[in-house]
Order: structure tokens, then sequence, then C-alpha cells
């Protein structure tokens, strides 16, 4: 009852007072994505861009686990009052409900969106100690070793998982899933050894390709990462039509007030438009996509559809 008076108060205040008065406190910024992952990154940078226009601290709160799902519920759970924004992305709201049979939330009822950040794609490495340098030699080794082979994924419905899953169906090979809480795990166990081959979004993984310490095989993109220039892209290697890229965005619980909302979507488009800010995010292989409110939430329901037909197509049941 005393958090509907205050919004009902907020809610009365003329556009100018309202847009002085928020935010008055520190600002939770959840990212469904352990510390260090590519979604992270993204996170710290938003994180600290709004802190400067609000003089407020916006602080990242990493909750992982389980395909982003984990944060996704805590975010979904709390007070729609302004001050918890959620990193959502592909895994969490838009793949999950494909392969879940009972999330604790349901993505288009328990979030409103605000932005989307911007788009990237992963690729496929190996360690160097697999003998395969193309798609076709790894297709050719999963084939020779039907059930012998595994990947590393940053965890369960994520899209690098989606996206091997679908190379799996097209190519029509038999290769083991690993999922692991994140993809600095599923990185640094490719490095040393444990798993022959993983998927990560780019910005992960340009480090170990650049040392030598893992192999690129191909993008997930349709055109090719101007940071790996010499790696083919999944439709060049032969796989025609082939195309999955990743996207991350901010939305706020269900029933935020719509001038928080607005306010939120002004401020982070100052954000996404600043040329330090478009320049980070294009070094990190992310292009910047920021959308209005309504686009993003039509974007989601068309990348919920999308993904349920890839799931089905590749053998995928809710569990």
């Amino acid at each position: 009852m005393k958090f509907l008076l205050i919004v009902a108060v907020l809610l009365s205040c003329p556009g100018g007072s309202f847009a002085q008065a928020y935010p008055a406190k520190p600002v939770r910024y959840i990212v469904p994505f352990p510390a260090g992952a590519s979604p992270d990154i993204v996170g710290r940078l938003m994180a600290d861009r709004l802190s400067r226009i609000w003089g407020q601290q916006v602080v990242v709160d990493n909750r992982s686990g389980a395909g982003g799902t984990v944060g996704a519920a805590i975010a979904a759970r709390a007070a729609p009052d302004g001050y918890t924004l959620f990193q959502c992305n592909i895994a969490s709201n838009a793949i999950a409900a494909s392969l879940y049979a009972k999330l604790a939330y349901d993505p288009p009822r328990d979030f409103a969106p605000i932005t989307r950040i911007g788009t990237t794609a992963s690729v496929l490495i190996v360690h160097p100690s697999l003998p395969v340098a193309t798609v076709a030699e790894f297709i050719a080794n999963a084939k020779a070793n039907p059930g012998k082979l595994s990947y590393g994924s940053s965890g369960a419905g994520t899209s690098p998982h989606l996206g091997m899953e679908l190379f799996k169906a097209m190519a029509r090979i038999d290769v083991v899933h690993i999922a692991y809480k994140g993809a600095p795990q599923a990185i640094s166990d490719l490095i040393g050894g444990q798993v022959p081959a993983a998927i990560s979004n780019i910005p992960a993984l340009l480090p170990p390709i650049h040392t030598g310490r893992a192999r690129a095989i191909a993008v997930t993109s349709l055109k090719r990462a101007s940071q790996l220039p010499s790696t083919p892209t999944m439709d060049e290697s032969g796989l025609k039509g082939y195309e999955v890229t990743s996207w991350y965005g901010v939305c706020a619980p269900a029933g935020t007030p719509a001038p928080m909302l607005s306010k939120l979507h002004s401020d982070l488009s100052k954000v996404l438009l600043a040329p330090d800010v478009q320049q980070r995010l294009t070094e990190m292989v992310i292009e910047p996509a920021p959308t209005s409110r309504e686009d993003f939430a039509a974007f989601m329901r068309t990348e919920t559809q999308r993904w349920a037909q890839v799931a089905q197509g590749a053998g995928l049941k809710p569990q």
C-alpha cells in the first residue's frame, strides 16, 4: 500500500519535477551472467555512463545461472519502482520460453522493455590440438567420431548453445553439449584442453584467438567480424543461410511507472548515441542498435517466435 501511494504521488508530479526527483538513490543493474563475460562488460559500461548522467551510483549485480534465467527471475520479482534494471538478452527473454517447461517468470508479462543495446555474433573455436581448421573439416571429424566430439557453451539456453544446435541440425552431426555457468569457464576449459571446441560471443574469445591458444573456425553472422577478418562465416563455409546473432537490452520490472520508463529510455538513448560508447561497443564487436520501447517489445516477440522454431527443428524439448 505504501508503495502504491508513492507511485500515485510521483505520477501526479509534473514531468519536470518527476525527472529531477528520479533517481534519488543508487540503482541496481542486474546482469544475469558472471563477471568478466561479455554481457558483464556491456553492463558495466551502461552502469558507468548512467551513473555519470544521474549523479547516483548504478551497481552491477551479477546473478548468473541457467542461461540467464536465474537473474531474470530475480529481476522479475523486484519492486517496480525504477530502482532495479535488468539487462535483458536473447537467452532469458527469447530462447528460455522454448527450453524451460517451468520458468519462474513470463518474459512479456513480467518485464517492461526500455531499449535494445546492441547485437553481436558468436564464433566457433577449437583447441589447437584438434586437427580441424575449417567448418568442412569440423563436420568431417564429427561424422567420423559421432557422439565423441564435444563443445562447451556459456550455458543451456544461451544463443551460442542454440546457434551450435542449429549448426548440428544443418550439418547432421552428433556433437555433445557441455553447458558451463558462463563463457569464462567454457573458454578456460578449452584453453586447458579439457574440451576440444567451444562457441561463445566474439568479444570474450578475441584474446585466446589472437594469442594462438584457440583456433577460430567460423563466425555466426552473415558478414565477417572486422576484428576477425580472416575467419569466414558459417554461410561462407557451406551452411547457406546460417545466421545467429545475440543481443542485449535493458528492461525494468513490469509495472514500473511510465514516467520512469520514459526517463530511462531517454537517458539510455543518450548513453547509446554517445560517440565514445559507440566506439567502445564496436571495439567489443557489438553493433549499437538502440530502439524505441515499442520497437524493442516487437523485436523480442519476433525473436521468441524465431527461436521456438529453431528449438523445435533441432529436436530440443522444454525441460
